[in-house]
Order: C-alpha cells, then structure tokens, then sequence
C-alpha cells in the first residue's frame, strides 16, 4: 500500500481491550481519517522496547501514536511504565533532532470515535509540518550554517 505524495506514515500502536476496538468503532460508523495512517493491534504497548520507535522512524515512519487505556490498563503497572518508556525515548529523539511530536502517547476508550479521529488529524498535521523524520534535524544544521557564513 502506497502513501499519498507529500504524506509520511502514521504508525498506530492500539491496545487489544480499548484503542483498537475504539478505532473499530470509526471504520464502523464510517468515519474518515487520512489514508496514510496504518494501525497495530498490540496486547500492550509496554512491551514494545525504546530502540522500537527509533527503529521505525529510521525506516520512514513520520509518526507515531501510542493509543492505550490509560490507567484503566487491564495491566497492573503497565501504563505508567509505558509513560516511563515514552519519556526515555523522547530523551532519545531529542539526542537525533527527532522533534519530539512525532510520538504521541493517548488514551482511548472502546467508543472514543471523535478522540480517535482527532488524534491522527493532529498527527497529520504535525508531519506535514515536520516533513520526513530526520528533516528538522536537517533543518537546524543548514539553519545554523547559513548563521555562520553570515
């Protein structure tokens, strides 16, 4: 499946028990949302290791949206270990000029249709902003040189 000229990928990381069947509940009431977003169902995004989400951004995903079910996890622990995680790898991000809104960390619930389609219109937003990841980085260097030969 092609992405859209001009569009980066929107991963989507969709608890089992809560955000995955909240994205069904948008494909079900026929709600649109970009066609560039591509959604992982997951047990628990707590098991998924920081390298992961470095991983996919070096592999051309522009975004990342962790949906969970906040601290009404089936999990005991495991959401505020996974904000833990997110925090680890913004530091991460920030160490490679990863703007750090590319990952985004959520919660939805099994009906949460509006919030759901929110939240990737926002991501939307910001990787058309940002561009591909890795640019910003790109950005500041040239941003920084022009400075100097100035």
């Amino acid at each position: 499946m092609g992405t859209p000229a001009g569009q980066g990928k929107i991963l989507i990381l969709a608890t089992e028990s809560c955000a995955y069947p909240g994205a069904d509940a948008v494909g079900q009431a026929h709600i649109t949302y970009p066609a560039n977003t591509y959604i992982l169902k997951v047990k628990a995004p707590v098991l998924f290791p920081e390298r992961f989400y470095l991983d996919c951004f070096d592999k051309g995903i522009s975004g990342i949206i962790v949906m969970s079910c906040g601290v009404e996890c089936p999990y005991e622990g495991a959401y505020e270990a996974l904000a833990k995680r997110i925090d680890r790898v913004y530091q991460l991000m920030k160490e490679r000029g990863l703007d750090i809104r590319r990952l985004r960390l959520t919660s939805i619930c099994t009906v949460c249709t509006r919030a759901f389609v929110n939240e990737v219109k926002q991501m939307q937003e910001v990787i058309r902003e940002l561009g591909l990841p890795g640019s910003e980085a790109r950005d500041r260097l040239e941003a920084s040189e022009l400075a100097e030969s100035a």
